[in-house]
């Protein structure tokens, strides 16, 4: 760099020009605009003084940025058209290139002039339309997030191009996945293209302990007085605020550079804020600040929903919000407008690996408004929205007339907005329903794999035991029984051949005989020789068969088996007292015992008791999922009526 000194046309003063490339620099003495031309300066005219920021930046600060060292020579402030002022800094890098760097509500956004994109890829301004894809070579799609009317105000330093004061350009700004951002700038012929990306204030790579004081320096508020009613105010973010109300007569009041001008007395029904303005509150490690209420609403059928909004402000983490809707509570956060994807033919949204379902769209309307806010706010201000859920969370678009803004919501219990606040438990009201992204909780959550293992296991031992059963057999005899005396009490009784049962294993009993239309009942004694222990068990068979009305029927059967509990190990005889219906004939008897015969009742009924558990958490899941979309236009439900 070789600095060029010249003499300020407007004061004398001397100017100095650091960089060779620049075209403007601003007189310190006199606020002038002066360009160069040939070997003299063009006075562009006067700028007006910097408003106050927070900005931790500065015209000198030098750092790195993707390996290339620069400088920041020169910044810039551009009025939005709807109220508010934004930063431009502009940095000379070592490569000979100038960046941009923009500065809007706490992010920052840098980007290069692009001269690889022929006029006939940029689309004419009045072709910019809000959420239109935009494709320029080398560079990921993009989409139209806003477009408006800068207006340079004031600048200070050196810069790049001819900032002339006052003057107006139409712009507008584009927002991809990853932070890609860019603008197209219509102050000339063809327009200017800058592509970059949104980056963190860590990525510039200023020396440690150079930015660190500014970033914790914040404008003091301000003490003002309503220019309605005379009564005392106060300002918390004069740099910021555009539309405060007054707290003594309710006056909406327009706030320019930290001066007041009165707008109206909007006649509304007074509301007292469940969370008082100017209450601070611990929000993800940072004190938040209640700056501003607003109660927005949407009318369905006639019927109007309303909810309330809380604007919070931190100087480092800039503006959120917490929306209070049926006494539910969710915390937002702005999103970049070009990092969500909405596919709006099917109502679906994939964001950070979550998907997202449309629950309502409509067009809402703010009704009440108290305190200070970054935005020209006025009652009755709309805004088409759409909110698209994936519980605990909710993506929300909200499109005006000049641009599309997206945030992202989480639920928060009651009880936990209480405990930022300092509120003693209880005092926040109950919440009313299942709320949008109220998450469902779950007593039972992980049944279903639970219920998949034991089954699994289940099965499993099942098939063990039936392999590894012994299932061995310990009687297999034929008797033949002769007739019996009478058929009231006489029976007939034989004992088997001793045999040795084994302990811990059940014991399986086969019976068979050959009955037709008649019964055979016998009762059996297990008794242990050696201890007299007996355990008694009774086996009928019976089997009938005919013709009824033409159609054959039978029931029963010549076979019959039962299971019986382990005995104690030891040796047995197996005492039988038989009776049988055709009791003047003899009557054939198979017996046969077995011990360590695989049961299949027992895994059959677990496996059938085993998913009461899950089904019962999905008929809880439905009902609460049920109450979830009641309201929601996008109910399935609703949609069949």
């Amino acid at each position: 760099m070789s600095p060029v000194q010249a003499s300020c046309p407007a004061c004398g003063a001397p100017v100095v020009f650091n960089v060779d490339t620049s075209i403007v620099a601003i007189c310190e003495y006199c606020n002038s605009a002066l360009a160069r031309k040939d070997r003299k300066l063009e006075d562009l005219g006067k700028v007006a003084d910097l408003t106050e920021t927070d900005s931790p930046l500065d015209i000198g600060l030098r750092g790195v940025y993707q390996n290339i060292p620069f400088e920041i020579t020169g910044r810039a402030q551009l009025g939005h058209q709807a109220g508010g002022v934004w930063d431009e800094w502009y940095a000379a890098f070592a490569d000979g290139r100038w960046g941009w760097i923009a500065e809007a509500q706490g992010r920052f956004y840098v980007t290069f002039p692009s001269n690889n994109i022929s006029p006939q890829q940029i689309p004419n301004f009045e072709q910019l339309i809000l959420g239109q894809n935009i494709s320029f070579p080398n560079t990921a799609p993009l989409m139209v997030a806003e477009k408006g009317v800068a207006t340079a105000l004031s600048a200070k330093g050196e810069i790049p191009y001819r900032f002339q004061p006052k003057s107006q350009y139409y712009y507008g700004d584009l927002s991809g996945q990853q932070g890609l951002f860019a603008t197209i700038d219509y102050s000339e012929l063809p327009p200017l293209v800058f592509i970059g990306r949104e980056v963190p204030l860590s990525a510039f790579g200023f020396a440690p302990g150079t930015v660190k004081e500014k970033e914790l320096r914040q404008v003091s508020a301000l003490q003002l007085t309503c220019p309605h009613c005379s009564g005392p105010l106060t300002l918390q973010v004069p740099d910021k605020a555009e539309r405060v109300t007054c707290p003594n007569c309710g006056s909406f009041l327009d706030v320019n550079q930290g001066k007041l001008q009165y707008l109206n007395l909007p006649k509304l029904q007074p509301l007292t804020p469940i969370i008082p303005l100017g209450k601070e509150g611990d929000f993800e490690g940072k004190k938040m600040k209640v700056l501003g209420f607003v109660e927005r609403s949407v009318t369905v059928d006639n019927i109007r929903y309303p909810w309330q909004e809380f604007l919070l402000y931190n100087v480092e983490t800039g503006f959120h919000w917490l929306t209070f809707s049926n006494n539910h509570w969710n915390y937002v956060k702005p999103l970049p407008p070009g990092t969500v994807q909405a596919n709006k033919l099917i109502g679906q949204i994939n964001f950070s690996d979550k998907t997202f379902k449309i629950f309502d769209n409509s067009k809402a309307f703010v009704d009440y408004v108290a305190g200070e806010f970054y935005w020209k706010v006025t009652v009755g201000e709309m805004a088409e929205v759409a909110d698209y859920i994936s519980p605990p969370l909710m993506l929300s678009e909200e499109i005006s007339d000049t641009e599309i803004n997206w945030s992202l919501g989480a639920y928060l219990p009651k009880d936990q907005v209480e405990k930022a606040f300092g509120l003693p438990a209880g005092t926040l009201p109950e919440p009313i329903g299942v709320g949008p992204t109220q998450p469902f909780y779950d007593p039972n959550a992980g049944i279903g794999k639970y219920w998949l293992a034991f089954s699994g296991i289940t099965i499993f031992l099942w098939m063990f035991f039936a392999i590894t059963a012994s299932n061995k057999q310990i009687i297999s005899k034929n008797y033949t029984f002769p007739p019996l005396a009478n058929n009231t009490t006489a029976t007939q009784i034989i004992f088997t051949e001793p045999f040795e049962i084994q302990g811990r294993k059940n014991i399986y009993i086969t019976a068979k005989s050959v009955v037709d239309n008649s019964w055979f009942y016998f009762e059996g004694d297990f008794i242990n020789e050696e201890t007299g222990l007996v355990q008694n068990f009774s086996m009928p068979i019976e089997y009938y068969h005919g013709v009824d009305g033409g159609e054959s029927w039978s029931e029963g059967s010549q076979t019959s088996d039962m299971f019986i509990s382990a005995l104690p190990a030891g040796k047995y005889t197996l005492r039988i007292e038989a009776q049988w219906s055709k009791w003047q004939e003899q009557a054939p008897l198979s017996l046969e015992v077995r011990q360590g015969k695989s049961r299949a009742w027992h895994p059959i009924l677990i496996l059938i008791f085993l998913p009461i558990l899950p089904i019962y958490a999905l008929i809880r899941r439905g009902s609460f999922e049920s109450q979830r979309w009641k309201d929601s236009p996008y109910n399935l439900s609703n949609s069949s009526e």
